[in-house]
Protein backbone atom coordinates (compact mmCIF):
# COMPACT_ATOMS: atom_id res chain seq x y z
CA UNK A 1 0.00 0.00 0.00
CA UNK A 2 1.38 3.36 -0.46
CA UNK A 3 1.39 6.62 1.74
CA UNK A 4 -0.61 9.77 1.00
CA UNK A 5 1.63 11.38 2.79
CA UNK A 6 -1.23 12.80 4.66
CA UNK A 7 -1.77 12.02 8.38
CA UNK A 8 -4.45 10.97 10.68
CA UNK A 9 -4.89 10.50 14.39
CA UNK A 10 -6.96 8.87 16.51
CA UNK A 11 -6.80 8.85 20.51
CA UNK A 12 -8.51 8.12 23.71
CA UNK A 13 -8.35 8.46 27.58
CA UNK A 14 -7.75 5.24 29.44
CA UNK A 15 -9.19 4.81 33.01
CA UNK A 16 -5.48 3.52 33.92
CA UNK A 17 -2.22 4.54 35.22
CA UNK A 18 0.63 4.64 32.47
CA UNK A 19 2.23 1.88 33.96
CA UNK A 20 -0.58 -0.59 33.33
CA UNK A 21 -1.27 0.94 29.94
CA UNK A 22 2.46 0.77 28.87
CA UNK A 23 2.63 -2.75 29.89
CA UNK A 24 -0.89 -3.95 28.30
CA UNK A 25 -0.05 -1.55 24.65
CA UNK A 26 3.55 -3.81 24.54
CA UNK A 27 3.34 -7.10 25.94
CA UNK A 28 2.04 -9.93 23.40
CA UNK A 29 0.08 -11.85 26.10
CA UNK A 30 -1.93 -8.42 26.18
CA UNK A 31 -1.77 -7.36 22.62
CA UNK A 32 -3.55 -10.85 21.49
CA UNK A 33 -6.33 -10.20 23.87
CA UNK A 34 -6.79 -6.20 22.37
CA UNK A 35 -5.78 -6.22 19.08
CA UNK A 36 -8.79 -6.11 16.98
CA UNK A 37 -11.66 -3.73 15.50
CA UNK A 38 -14.40 -6.04 16.15
CA UNK A 39 -15.99 -9.11 17.75
CA UNK A 40 -15.33 -11.31 14.38
CA UNK A 41 -11.92 -10.52 14.25
CA UNK A 42 -8.54 -11.66 16.64
CA UNK A 43 -5.09 -11.61 17.10
CA UNK A 44 -3.76 -15.58 17.30
CA UNK A 45 -0.01 -14.51 17.60
CA UNK A 46 1.69 -11.07 18.60
CA UNK A 47 5.46 -10.42 18.93
CA UNK A 48 7.37 -7.70 20.14
CA UNK A 49 11.22 -6.40 20.44
CA UNK A 50 10.62 -3.34 21.74
CA UNK A 51 13.68 -1.37 21.10
CA UNK A 52 14.88 1.03 18.56
CA UNK A 53 15.45 -1.50 15.38
CA UNK A 54 13.32 -3.98 17.09
CA UNK A 55 10.92 -5.38 15.32
CA UNK A 56 6.83 -6.12 16.29
CA UNK A 57 4.89 -8.27 14.57
CA UNK A 58 0.85 -9.53 14.71
CA UNK A 59 -1.42 -11.66 12.58
CA UNK A 60 -4.70 -10.64 12.48
CA UNK A 61 -7.75 -12.62 11.24
CA UNK A 62 -11.49 -12.78 10.53
CA UNK A 63 -12.52 -15.85 13.10
CA UNK A 64 -14.34 -17.49 10.86
CA UNK A 65 -10.94 -17.70 8.57
CA UNK A 66 -12.41 -16.33 5.96
CA UNK A 67 -9.19 -13.26 5.73
CA UNK A 68 -6.19 -12.55 7.64
CA UNK A 69 -2.93 -10.23 7.30
CA UNK A 70 0.06 -9.78 9.31
CA UNK A 71 0.84 -6.55 10.31
CA UNK A 72 4.46 -5.50 11.42
CA UNK A 73 7.37 -3.27 11.41
CA UNK A 74 10.47 -1.48 13.13
CA UNK A 75 10.90 0.35 15.89
CA UNK A 76 12.57 4.00 15.46
CA UNK A 77 11.75 5.56 18.53
CA UNK A 78 11.03 4.61 22.18
CA UNK A 79 10.65 6.40 25.20
CA UNK A 80 9.43 4.55 28.54
CA UNK A 81 5.63 5.65 29.36
CA UNK A 82 6.00 8.65 26.78
CA UNK A 83 6.55 7.59 23.17
CA UNK A 84 6.64 4.66 20.70
CA UNK A 85 7.43 5.59 16.88
CA UNK A 86 7.85 2.59 14.25
CA UNK A 87 7.82 2.15 10.56
CA UNK A 88 5.51 -0.41 8.83
CA UNK A 89 6.06 -3.31 6.73
CA UNK A 90 4.76 -0.83 3.74
CA UNK A 91 7.05 2.20 4.99
CA UNK A 92 4.31 4.54 6.22
CA UNK A 93 5.18 5.46 9.69
CA UNK A 94 3.41 5.65 13.18
CA UNK A 95 4.05 7.68 16.35
CA UNK A 96 1.71 7.02 19.63
CA UNK A 97 1.86 9.45 22.61
CA UNK A 98 1.16 8.44 26.35
CA UNK A 99 0.79 11.17 28.11
CA UNK A 100 0.08 10.72 32.18
CA UNK A 101 -2.67 12.07 33.48
CA UNK A 102 -2.34 10.58 36.84
CA UNK A 103 -5.18 7.75 37.18
CA UNK A 104 -5.42 8.13 33.72
CA UNK A 105 -3.23 7.67 30.26
CA UNK A 106 -4.01 9.96 27.46
CA UNK A 107 -3.25 7.92 24.01
CA UNK A 108 -2.88 9.97 20.45
CA UNK A 109 -1.72 7.57 17.41
CA UNK A 110 -0.97 9.61 14.30
CA UNK A 111 0.10 7.07 11.23
CA UNK A 112 0.47 8.17 7.38
CA UNK A 113 -2.58 7.24 5.56
CA UNK A 114 -2.62 4.55 3.01
CA UNK A 115 -4.21 4.91 -0.42
CA UNK A 116 -6.23 1.96 -0.63
CA UNK A 117 -8.53 2.46 1.17
CA UNK A 118 -10.47 5.78 2.52
CA UNK A 119 -9.15 8.25 4.94
CA UNK A 120 -12.63 7.36 7.11
CA UNK A 121 -12.16 3.92 6.97
CA UNK A 122 -8.72 4.13 8.05
CA UNK A 123 -9.61 6.22 11.10
CA UNK A 124 -12.56 4.04 12.40
CA UNK A 125 -10.53 1.01 11.86
CA UNK A 126 -7.63 2.31 14.36
CA UNK A 127 -9.95 3.82 16.27
CA UNK A 128 -11.95 0.66 16.77
CA UNK A 129 -8.75 -1.12 17.78
CA UNK A 130 -7.68 1.82 19.85
CA UNK A 131 -11.40 1.92 21.50
CA UNK A 132 -10.96 -2.04 22.07
CA UNK A 133 -7.47 -1.47 23.75
CA UNK A 134 -9.45 1.04 26.15
CA UNK A 135 -12.10 -1.27 26.62
CA UNK A 136 -9.46 -4.36 27.95
CA UNK A 137 -7.06 -2.28 29.88
CA UNK A 138 -10.15 -1.03 32.08
CA UNK A 139 -11.82 -4.09 32.53
CA UNK A 140 -8.60 -5.98 33.64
Amino acid sequence: MESTNKTITVSAIVNAPIGKVWEYWTTPENIIEWNSASEDWHTPRAENDLRVGGKFFSRMEAKDGSFGFDFGGVYDGVIEHKLISYTMGDGRKVEVNFLDEGDATKIIETFEAESANSFEQQKGGWQAILDNFKRYTESH
